[in-house]
């Protein structure tokens, strides 16, 4: 079993979108990270290895400690979403 660090080296606001994954800080393909909720609401993603689901009622001020790639428009009313790596 894979384990999440701890602590972000980077940060970068995540755009919502349903065609494209979230921009990685490096520069080269994408890479998963995982997600912070500055104000609560409805995150719709599609993770890692490939599942789109939606948690519901994330609260304000949330980690999300589930390895994205994607965060979906359709589907989520959260907003203030950074993404961390």
């Amino acid at each position: 079993m894979a384990y999440q660090k701890l602590q972000a080296q980077r940060a970068a606001s995540v755009t919502p979108s349903n065609t494209v994954d979230i921009a990685s800080v490096n520069g080269g393909p994408t890479d998963v990270c995982v997600l912070y909720v500055g104000t609560g609401g409805n995150l719709a993603v599609i993770t890692a290895g490939g599942d789109s689901v939606i948690f519901t009622n994330v609260q304000s001020g949330s980690f999300i400690p589930v390895q994205v790639s994607r965060v979906l428009v359709t589907g989520t009313s959260a907003t203030g979403i950074i993404a961390l790596w």
